[in-house]
């Protein structure tokens, strides 16, 4: 039996990471004095990099993607060693999850557009959704597409919004692969 002395979850990006970090201390958990670390890697092609550095250490590994970014992730484990033809079960398994279609996505689904513009309020960004949302090539858009796609309009605003809406989520209703990344990693880590 292996004895894992900590865990690092790669996640694509700072979003991703602000997410997990704000689901944690929501749970009550202090991922520091669990020995876990949620690398931002820069994107999903960078994954194989990442496994190659932290891959037959003391470490667990789990890692977050969006779903276009599947096959990629995908390929890197196997290239790594953890198996060949991985379906996303597999992936679970290994502490590998996937977010339909993206992270901001799992949110605004899990809170419903209502609650994510009431949280755009909070921040004082309302005024600017609407002024985007009557955009000409935002008009034809479902306001669930509108909402995900504003928060990708301005730098830092994914961040500030993954944090915000995971702050705002019901503890019922989080996204189940964020839960799971992190209830992985609880496992495994100790």
């Amino acid at each position: 039996m292996q004895v894992h002395r900590g865990a690092v979850v790669l996640v694509e990006g700072a979003s991703d990471q602000a997410a997990l970090e704000a689901l944690a201390k929501r749970r009550g958990r202090d991922l520091a004095a669990e020995a876990i670390s949620i690398v931002a890697i820069g994107g999903a092609t960078n994954l194989g990099h990442f496994l190659d550095e932290h891959a037959g250490g003391n470490l667990a590994l789990a890692g977050l993607c969006d779903a276009r970014e599947e096959d990629s992730f995908r390929r890197d484990l196997a290239r790594a060693g953890f198996g060949s033809s991985i379906t996303r079960t597999g992936m679970e398994r290994l502490g590998f999850y996937v977010c339909d279609a993206d992270l901001e996505d799992e949110l605004i689904r899990s809170l419903g557009a209502n609650a994510v513009e009431r949280v755009i309020e909070e921040l004082g960004e309302l005024r600017s959704f609407r002024s985007f949302q009557r955009q000409p090539a935002q008009r034809e858009r479902s306001r669930e597409q509108q909402l995900r796609r504003f928060m990708g309009t301005q730098s830092g605003r994914k961040v500030l919004y993954a944090r915000a809406l995971v702050e705002a989520l019901d503890l019922t209703r989080v996204p189940r692969p964020l839960d799971g990344v992190l209830a992985h990693v609880a496992k495994t880590a100790g």
